[in-house]
């Protein structure tokens, strides 16, 4: 069976880590802008309670914001262009799982945050394994992957911890917080270890 992937060229591949750079930065403030938010409307409940208006939006838009980023990550690797590539085919997978989450989303908010956690965490969990997929097929070409490679790990830990906890009386959105700051730092890891990459690469230029 051929297998085929997308790989930069040589000279797309600075532009390529430049951009991916940026990507994740903008990543890094979303997911610190969206914890303040959460921590400080939304601290207090728990998963019998219903979702507030505010915490019924941020959990609507994570996902959301994830499919956009997806979005912007396969127009810069120009997987776009290739679409019977396997990370096309990857990323095309986890626009649509994220689309459904959102509208999975949608409609847990109008239950309580139990439904709201348990298909959080089931998303967090099949994200994370596409995370990780991608995160070990870049490596080559782009390198500095190792810290979407752990961080793709721990999401489809901390996926299964969530859903599995999600009926827990006691089970509230800091476990979600924490989730999304886990990820901001190895995103923020992420765009040091290509910075890094991409110095040495002048260096021996």
């Amino acid at each position: 069976m051929t297998h085929t992937t997308v790989t930069p060229a040589p000279a797309t591949t600075p532009m390529l880590s430049s951009g991916l750079r940026s990507l994740y930065l903008i990543r890094v403030a979303f997911s610190l802008i969206w914890v303040a938010l959460l921590f400080t409307t939304s601290a207090s409940l728990v998963s019998t309670d219903k979702p507030t208006v505010i915490a019924a939006v941020l959990l609507i838009i994570y996902p959301l914001w994830d499919v956009i980023a997806t979005l912007l990550e396969r127009r810069m690797a120009g997987t776009g262009s290739d679409p019977g590539s396997t990370t096309s085919r990857v990323s095309t997978v986890n626009v649509a799982l994220g689309l459904a989450t959102t509208a999975g989303m949608i409609v847990a908010v109008f239950s309580t945050l139990r439904a709201a956690l348990l298909v959080f965490g089931v998303w967090a969990l099949a994200a994370g394994a596409i995370q990780l997929v991608v995160a070990i097929r870049r490596r080559r070409a782009v390198g500095g992957q190792w810290p979407m490679v752990i961080s793709g790990a721990q999401s489809t830990l901390a996926g299964a911890t969530i859903a599995a906890t999600s009926a827990s009386a006691t089970s509230g959105l800091s476990t979600v917080a924490g989730y999304s700051a886990f990820g901001a730092f190895w995103f923020l890891v992420s765009v040091i270890a290509l910075s890094l990459r991409g110095r040495r690469a002048g260096l021996g230029a």
